[in-house]
């Protein structure tokens, strides 16, 4: 029983940074064995052809809005189970967890039956290439079909997170990537007696990584998760706790969503110049995403001490937590500053950079990282949004910053100053962030922090 009480109480006894480092450092490294499988992904279908891989390119967005929106149920569904367990709602924890799967189950079918009868329709909007639409028919198909994995897979891992368990979490991320890696040549190229498969097989392969995630997530959750008991024998749907689920999750998936819509004004805006300019966009990204992988680990390991720490009313570890991951985040984005500072053409070397690559690239990256000096900060400070139940702040800092500054700057920039000058919308748009974050952030503390 002393046992159980003190797994109960990690989150609101550990001293705050072993308990940060101990929740943060496992889906750091998970994350980052997820991109680099993105990586090694698009190489093994860049073998079939140039055609798949633009075709697995242009379902790439239905793929982000899938984990958009179970990635705003799971941060939903995180923050409010947190809590109850704080409280020592044992009740509310089960309900969060049960309306959670249940939310997701239905996600999962509705977006089944749309993207896949939609399939044909969205690849031939986007291209008159016939090779291209049927490879990514197929392949849009076969990840829409079979996505109840993605699902389940990150309802599982959120479970786990949400009680501490982070460790257990990466290792289903680990594993599912591994088995997803492995799959893939043997599914595409047809090694050691499969059938080749070509861009099916690529599917296939993603498929039956992230079923495995989900199985070994079911397992680790019955089998070391007490806290909760996912047991759906006589579940009954709540109105009240998918409302709270939802008013978390829906501007979290619009938060994730916005992002593309932003690239795809940001990229019509560059090719008023020249089409290499949105070869280092993406290249920008592709970067990016490794220094900001620690920011995004610090945060999921973030949500749910702060939420526990809010149920249980202690004012003293909710501080601590957010001015330690606010200043670990800071140091981050200051050493990814330094390094794209200096070196940005090694960087875009490894893209094998051509020489107006290189001469549009450098000064980008040099331009564009400067926005690291307060993004750390509006990252860290967005999730303490969630955390506490006010989602719909984030949706409000990130609708300003990417839709009603980014976009418009950028445009003002490129045609009054051209295109060196159209990379500055970003520094622009993390200032006006800060500024609103700041702001925000003032009137929750007052509201819910200030109040305990």
């Amino acid at each position: 029983m002393e046992k159980k009480l003190q797994q109960e109480n990690k989150m609101g006894v550990m001293p705050v940074p072993r308990l940060l480092l101990s929740m943060s450092l496992p889906m750091m490294l998970s994350m980052l064995v997820q991109a680099l499988y993105n990586v090694v992904d698009s190489v093994f279908v860049a073998q079939i052809n140039e055609n798949a891989l633009t075709a697995v390119s242009l379902v790439f967005p239905i793929q982000n809005l899938m984990i958009a929106i179970s990635g705003g149920v799971c941060v939903g569904m995180n923050a409010l189970l947190s809590r109850n367990l704080g409280e020592k709602d044992f009740e509310g924890v089960n309900a969060a967890a049960r309306n959670g799967i249940f939310l997701s189950l239905v996600c999962y079918i509705i977006f089944a039956v749309f993207s896949t009868s939609l399939s044909n329709l969205f690849l031939h909007v986007q291209t008159e290439n016939v090779q291209i639409r049927e490879y990514g028919t197929i392949y849009m198909q076969i990840i829409s079909v079979c996505c109840i994995g993605v699902y389940m897979q990150m309802m599982m891992e959120r479970l786990l997170q949400s009680t501490g368990r982070t460790f257990l979490a990466m290792i289903t991320q680990i594993v599912g990537a591994v088995i997803n890696l492995c799959m893939d040549p043997i599914l595409i190229f047809g090694l050691f007696g499969f059938p080749k498969m070509g861009v099916a097989g690529a599917a296939l392969a993603t498929i039956f990584g992230q079923i495995t995630a989900m199985c070994l997530g079911l397992f680790m959750n019955i089998k070391w998760n007490p806290e909760v008991n996912i047991s759906m024998k006589k579940f009954r749907p709540s109105k009240q706790i998918l409302g709270k689920i939802l008013s978390v999750g829906i501007p979290t998936t619009v938060v994730q969503a916005i992002g593309s819509v932003m690239t795809f004004g940001f990229n019509k805006i560059l090719l008023m110049f020249t089409p290499t300019a949105t070869a280092v966009f993406g290249v920008y990204f592709k970067l990016n995403s490794f220094i900001f992988l620690p920011i995004f680990g610090l945060n999921n390991g973030m949500v749910p001490v702060i939420a526990y720490n809010y149920g249980a009313r202690n004012k003293k570890r909710i501080i601590e937590t957010i001015r330690l991951s606010v200043i670990t985040a800071v140091l981050l984005m200051l050493i990814g500053l330094a390094v794209f500072m200096a070196i940005p053409g090694p960087l875009l070397s490894i893209f094998n950079a051509s020489e107006d690559m290189l001469a549009i690239g450098i000064p980008a990256l040099r331009t564009i990282c400067l926005s690291f000096l307060f993004a750390g900060y509006c990252i860290i400070i967005g999730s303490v949004f969630q955390a506490l139940g006010n989602g719909v702040y984030s949706l409000w800092v990130s609708l300003t910053r990417q839709i009603f500054v980014i976009l418009p700057s950028a445009y003002i920039l490129a045609v009054m100053f051209g295109l060196n000058y159209v990379w500055w919308s970003f520094p622009i748009a993390e200032l006006v962030s800060v500024v609103l974050t700041t702001i925000l952030f003032r009137r929750i503390y007052k509201q819910k922090i200030s109040q305990i």
